[in-house]
């Protein structure tokens, strides 16, 4: 296929909130659009597109894909752009699995004027699409001539990944699992399947408490006003009332409507406001009318499951002193088409400080809402997102509860934030607002800041004066090329000052070694420790943490090489606050691609890391590749942690877990003790691998692989089963967030 024009070569362009003057592009709003839809399908297949774009306005550049091709179809996805800011110019590579038949641009972040050059799509055949990974190879080859070959499967695994990502990404293809609609035949909630066995479960309830539902109204579409309260109406759980405030719609039959619905229904409550004072006055309105122990929140054109709130009371049933109970979610598109599920974790204080993941639906103690004092006006668009920190602020974590099943679906219409995170600029704004209100209430030495490329939050600490020393622990065995690498790009980049590094020699033998360790003796920061035993991981790094002098360990692999030179900085500052445990770094393979991103318990029989193989550029699941959260476990590759939490737990346990797991059991001990683990995409390095150590490939490795293993999974059985930072209803046999199959 021949490179193509999208804008010469269509069947139409759509211009959303874009207008053409003079040759040149005006971007009229927060969100400007541009859709391109071929003459016919693109099909599958490998495509290289590029476009240069530049102007006065934001440009933060997307391009989405829309696959399908027949009725209700239509799925989104973004694709991964790779930048040349010197010439304003983008690219990008990725495979298209199924038929397309739109790609939108998004120009910009907000209005201004922009110009954008040919925007070329070609469909490679087969001999450009083997030469593309010709190049590719080659690129990394030259990089890094001794890892290609090593790295064959992750590079292969790479180049056959669909390059889908992004946060406007619905999960219909999964690189691993099966599709959406096929999750919900095996998995989701079925009422001729489902109903009676909550009917029992709700009859056998010694406490069946009134949930009240409020709902904000303001001139919504009557046909989704009525779906989203006979939503309410349907719940299988009785014990509910609806409490309607009308923000002052202008439209009479918004009022006539509400009026039928409550002549139905004595549960209905309406209250209808005399001037519009937005979301969080009306939901104020609501809530005044409320009389129940529980509040649900239901938008007025979004749709309660039948079985929400019965989940709701079945939950408080096990566990009655829960404070707050948030669920799983979906988008319910124009055409009746459920897409996009976000399966969430429980609890994560540092995720819900990134982006306000509880979102739908989330259900509050009536009580907690009146001492925190309601919804604040101001914080219009995040206001949900104000409510859920303060009162986060005076609940236990343990008294949050996460129902891991879809009990809402947001409906995804023209202006929603469902439908794309820059509908509302304003929103972000006031999240962001709320987020450093949340700081400042709780004293945090720390500041806020827009998480980059997603449109989530960055909570930046600072680091204590003076900062504190911190002992890099760096086991080696010849490799001398391999560990300059990695000693070069610390002492290069790192800007963080305050540390030593310890390089403790576990029987190198190589001359050229040996020379490399008398040139780094002269550097006051570096001391060579000789452990001269057979090999042990955990007992290397324990041997080398009793003669540490910092008040911060920081284990790193002699395969490691500094990408972000504030990295130090950024994981003592996350180390040393005292609620937290081990800190972990988002590791690059050489080609680009995760080798780290956090750790998933029960992948694979014991754990894998978040997101391997996929490309640097892309946000991941939710974002969760660009913003810090709170993971089970990261790799000891590169993981920084107190000294004095180091020695509570008694260090890596070289007893039973010699080679494999160490890591992974360390951080399990850390958070059994009370302190929280973290991953932070804002240490970037490369990993090579652990190359000196070798592969599992003697029968000896095998079976002290098989023995930590069967500890592993002994010990920690029920971590194992069920990670409370992962979702039970995503893939437990792949790592990168697909369906469960």
């Amino acid at each position: 296929m021949r490179a193509v024009d999208l804008r010469q070569d269509c069947a139409a362009c759509e211009y959303i909130d874009v207008e053409i003057a003079d040759g040149a592009y005006l971007a009229r709003g927060d969100d400007p659009e541009i859709k391109f839809h071929p003459h016919s399908p693109l099909q599958p297949g490998w495509y290289h597109c590029a476009f240069e774009i530049s102007g006065n306005s934001v440009l933060a550049p997307q391009l989405s894909i829309g696959t399908g091709t027949g009725e209700g179809a239509l799925a989104t996805y973004r694709v991964s752009l790779k930048s040349d800011r010197r010439r304003n110019r983008f690219t990008a590579d990725f495979y298209l699995p199924e038929p397309a038949n739109e790609l939108c641009l998004y120009p910009a972040d907000g209005a201004g004027k922009f110009e954008l050059g040919h925007l070329h799509l070609k469909r490679r055949n087969k001999a450009e699409t083997l030469l593309f990974f010709a190049r590719h190879a080659l690129q990394i080859l030259w990089r890094d001539p001794m890892r290609l070959v090593r790295r064959f499967r992750q590079y292969w695994h790479y180049l056959r990944r669909p390059h889908f990502v992004g946060v406007r990404t619905p999960s219909r293809l999964s690189p691993g699992g099966g599709s959406y609609p096929d999750w919900i035949k095996r998995y989701d909630y079925q009422p001729e399947r489902d109903r009676e066995r909550l009917e029992t479960q709700i009859n056998a309830l010694e406490s069946r408490p009134v949930i009240s539902v409020l709902m904000p109204v303001y001139n919504p579409p009557t046909d989704l006003l009525d779906a989203a309260i006979r939503s309410v109406l349907e719940q299988v759980y009785p014990h509910w009332e609806l409490c309607i405030a009308d923000d002052a719609s202008p439209d009479p039959e918004i009022g006539r409507r509400l009026e039928t619905w409550a002549e139905r229904d004595p549960r209905i409550k309406i209250v209808r406001r005399e001037m519009n004072g937005h979301i969080s006055a009306a939901t104020n309105s609501a809530f005044a009318l409320a009389t129940g122990e529980w509040i649900a929140l239901l938008d007025h054109d979004d749709i309660l499951r039948e079985n929400a709130l019965g989940e709701v009371a079945v939950e408080l049933g096990r566990h009655p002193d829960a404070d707050i109970i948030y669920s799983d979610e979906d988008k319910l598109g124009a055409d009746g088409v459920r897409y996009d599920p976000y399966f969430k974790p429980d609890y994560s204080r540092e995720l819900l400080r990134s982006q306000n993941y509880f979102n739908h639906l989330t259900v509050h103690r009536a009580d907690k809402i009146r001492r925190v004092g309601g919804w604040r006006e101001g914080f219009e668009g995040s206001q949900d997102y104000d409510l859920n920190l303060r009162i986060a602020e005076i609940v236990e974590p343990r008294k949050i509860r996460h129902i891991p099943k879809v009990l809402y679906h947001w409906r995804a219409v023209e202006g929603s934030t469902a439908m794309a995170g820059g509908e509302k600029n304003y929103a972000y704004l006031a999240g962001q607002r709320a987020l450093e209100e949340h700081v400042t209430r709780l004293g945090l030495p720390a500041k806020v800041e827009p998480a980059p490329g997603v449109p989530f939050y960055r909570l930046q600490f600072s680091v204590p004066e003076p900062h504190p020393l911190v002992s890099l622990i760096i086991p080696t065995r010849d490799h001398a090329k391999l560990l300059r690498g990695c000693i070069d790009s610390i002492l290069t980049k790192t800007t963080y000052d305050a540390y030593e590094i310890l390089i403790v020699d576990n029987g190198s033998v190589e001359p050229e070694t040996h020379r490399y360790f008398d040139e780094l003796r002269v550097d006051p920061r570096i001391r060579i420790l000789s452990y001269d035993k057979p090999f042990n991981y955990a007992a290397i790094n324990n041997f080398a943490a009793a003669q540490a002098h910092g008040s911060v360990l920081a284990l790193v692999n002699n395969d490691i090489e500094v990408i972000s030179p504030d990295w130090l900085r950024e994981m003592v500052s996350w180390a040393v606050q005292p609620e937290i445990g081990c800190v972990g770094a988002k590791l690059y393979y050489a080609d680009d691609t995760i080798q780290h991103a956090g750790v998933i318990l029960g992948i694979g029989g014991v754990a894998g890391h978040s997101h391997k193989y996929f490309p640097r550029e892309e946000p991941g699941y939710f974002g969760r590749l660009k913003i810090l959260q709170n993971v089970s476990a990261v790799t000891a590759a590169c993981l920084v942690v107190r000294k004095e939490v180091y020695e509570a737990v008694g260090g890596l346990n070289e007893t039973h877990l010699a080679v494999a797991f160490n890591d992974v059991d360390f951080c399990l001990s850390v958070q059994k003790l009370g302190f929280a683990n973290v991953f932070t995409p804002y240490a970037e390095m490369y990993h090579l691998e652990s190359i000196s150590r070798g592969h599992e490939d003697n029968s000896e490795k095998q079976a002290r692989f098989f023995d930590e293993t069967l500890y592993m999974r002994k010990k920690w059985q029920r971590l194992l089963a069920r990670d409370p930072f992962y979702s039970p209803n995503l893939s437990g046999e792949h790592e990168d967030f697909s369906l469960r199959s």
